[in-house]
């Protein structure tokens, strides 16, 4: 049975993306309060975590760099990508639901 132990460099390339894309979000949006922030730290470290590789590949072929990357920049850059758009969407749907949920204005 082959081993479907991680590599830990590739490990610390998806981790070290996922954390720098909820980074660089924070950065340009902020989150109103703490939960609303950890909720979206840990939602775009996930789903760094788990789509950093399709993001990466997709990426690198959309751009046309596939062959210049390695597989740990390739990894890095989709785990950012992955993260920084669930930050983002996550924001979006809080500042969407927050508005929608006060009702009419008067």
């Amino acid at each position: 049975m082959p081993n479907i132990d991680p590599d830990p460099a590739m490990l610390a390339a998806r981790m070290t993306g996922a954390v720098a894309g909820a980074l660089v979000s924070l950065a340009y949006m902020m989150p109103r309060g703490a939960r609303e922030a950890t909720a979206r730290a840990v939602a775009g470290i996930v789903s760094g975590l788990v789509f950093g590789s399709p993001a990466g590949v997709a990426l690198a072929q959309w751009m046309g760099v596939s062959q210049l990357l390695s597989p740990a920049e390739t990894l890095l850059t989709g785990s950012a990508a992955a993260s920084m758009t669930a930050w983002w969407v996550l924001g979006a749907l809080a500042r969407i639901a927050d508005s929608a949920g006060r009702g009419p204005r008067p």
